[in-house]
């Protein structure tokens, strides 16, 4: 039996995603995530946050930034990865990331329009998936799920 490699997480974007092209013009883009918990120790309610790195890839990652920034509240599903590198002294080191496979943006309806510096008539057709199209804008400027 296999086994599973499933990662399930709603936070808030801790920057904006860092896009970047890669040969053969392949796109990805990457942010921190922070999850936040909240417990009673003493009597007083106490919050502990936890950072996360993700990964978006291709398709995916043109999506995210385009509508993604710091702040806003997303869902993620995901894997685990955990890659290794060395530094510039040599030193081997580790990195464990979350290798999103989709998301889905959270919040209010406001929290999505577009800002004033972006036309609210801009194409941002974009295939995902055979599943999943985020088509352009309608005329009020809201994103069109």
């Amino acid at each position: 039996m296999s086994g599973i490699n499933k990662v399930i997480l709603v936070g808030h974007l801790g920057k904006d995603p860092e896009v970047r092209h890669l040969d053969g013009g392949v796109t990805v883009a990457s942010f921190p995530l922070a999850t936040s918990e909240t417990y009673n120790k003493d009597g007083k309610r106490v919050e502990q946050t936890e950072w996360h790195n993700i990964v978006l890839w291709r398709g995916l990652a043109e999506v995210a930034s385009k509508y993604l920034q710091k702040g806003k509240l997303v869902y993620i599903e995901g894997k685990l990865r955990t890659r290794s590198f060395e530094d510039k002294e040599k030193v081997k080191k580790y990195v464990t990331e979350i290798v999103a496979e989709n998301f889905t943006m959270l919040g209010r309806k406001s929290d999505f329009e577009q800002s004033p510096t972006t036309p609210a008539h801009q194409n941002t057709e974009t295939k995902i998936d055979d599943e999943f199209t985020i088509g352009p804008s309608d005329e009020n400027g809201d994103l069109p799920f």
